[in-house]
């Protein structure tokens, strides 16, 4: 979740000349552990060995030694979508065992373990020297959607529209429940986790993409930054192709809920154009608000409160969402993703949010191995 400055999702230019609908891309990153005892390992060369041949151009290294990351063609269609990352999936989880490992669609390492090295890389050294013991855990895994936007003032103004909505999202790929070995009572630890980084934040209100770019060189005049690449803004523009980067969530247990959330994004963007086309202003949030937001929502998910940053008030995160996706539903329907987003939508409703499953199943056997297990099975579909 730390290294990328640009992945491998967003590798060519978003949106088709011609077209008035938004291309999206996915990435996510995984876990290796112990097929065992479950406990995160530092497998990843072993694993990258294994991999075929002619979809290493889509795999890549992350952060630490335990974490592996695969990312699909920017495209038109879920359909396609889903594809690329079910076989990206799927052959990672072969190359996985076949290194001797698991591979885990996980927020963070649920099963306590030694702290696996972080990859040897010249800019990885660079930020242990300046940021030491900010590097938390087993490794966190999150997931990221990009979505073409026309050019960069454009991208500015949708960060704007976007930023109050993202704190709900992050509730539904809740991912990460447990950690050293016990449940830590949040539903997202890997959000608590990444918070330690001074860059993370919830994106700023922004005038401009000049004041955008003034930002990222006070940020890296100031050492909280090394370079671009450590802008850790929940939503962000990528520093080489015309696209918006949605990066707030736990990497989601299975391809249906990377899936829907994929569609929940690229909408949330097409509303943002459709009303930054029709003159309407963004909802000027306050930051400490969204904080809380994004606090509530790691601590809560999906299945608890959220907070309503329109009032302030605290309502059932399932509410919150419904009302989402009835603001997204014109741009839901154009892009052809209505009828897939409902079907998804009840799935999420009657098996719950990754980190309810997970619960589910420790309450059941009370064994984390099987929560292990569980996800595995899931990661692969």
């Amino acid at each position: 979740m730390v290294a990328m400055a640009g992945g491998v999702a967003e590798r060519q230019v978003a949106t088709p000349v011609g077209s008035d609908l938004l291309t999206v891309g996915v990435e996510e990153e995984f876990l290796l552990v112990d097929p065992h005892v479950g406990s995160a390992v530092p497998a990843v060369d072993l694993v990258m060995e294994q991999v075929p041949a002619e979809l290493r151009g889509q795999v890549e290294r992350e952060f630490q030694t335990s974490q592996i990351e695969i990312g699909s063609p920017p495209g038109l269609e879920l359909s396609s979508i889903r594809h690329s990352l079910g076989v990206l999936r799927g052959a990672l989880a072969e190359a996985a065992e076949r290194a001797g490992v698991r591979l885990l669609a996980i927020g963070t390492g649920p099963v306590d373990g030694p702290v696996p090295p972080v990859v040897d890389k010249p800019r990885f050294d660079r930020m242990i020297e300046r940021f030491r013991l900010l590097v938390p855990g087993p490794g966190n895994n999150g997931m990221h959607v990009h979505v073409g936007v026309p050019d960069q003032e454009t991208g500015v103004q949708v960060l704007n529209h976007v930023r109050p909505w993202l704190p709900i999202l992050a509730a539904v790929t809740a991912n990460s429940p447990f950690a050293r070995g016990e449940d830590t009572g949040y539903a997202s630890w890997r959000s608590v986790e990444w918070e330690r980084w001074p860059s993370v934040a919830p994106t700023p209100f922004l005038t401009s993409h000049e004041h955008y770019e003034r930002l990222i060189r006070q940020l890296i005049a100031s050492g909280v930054m090394l370079d671009e690449g450590m802008l850790y803004w929940y939503a962000r523009l990528s520093a080489k192709y015309p696209t918006v980067e949605i990066r707030i969530g736990d990497v989601c247990p299975s391809l249906d809920d990377t899936v829907l959330v994929a569609a929940l994004v690229r909408a949330l963007v097409a509303t943002a154009m459709a009303d930054i086309e029709a003159g309407r202003p963004p909802i000027n949030t306050d930051h400490h608000l969204l904080v809380a937001a994004h606090w509530r929502a790691a601590h809560d998910g999906l299945e608890g409160d959220g907070v309503d940053v329109i009032d302030g008030e605290l309502r059932p995160t399932w509410e919150l969402l419904d009302r989402l996706v009835d603001r997204l539903k014109p741009e839901l329907e154009r892009h052809g993703d209505l009828a897939t987003v409902t079907d998804l939508l009840g799935g999420l409703r009657r098996h719950g949010s990754g980190a309810a499953r997970q619960r589910a199943i420790f309450a059941r056997t009370g064994r984390l191995v099987d929560v292990v297990a569980d996800v595995a099975r899931q990661t692969r579909g």
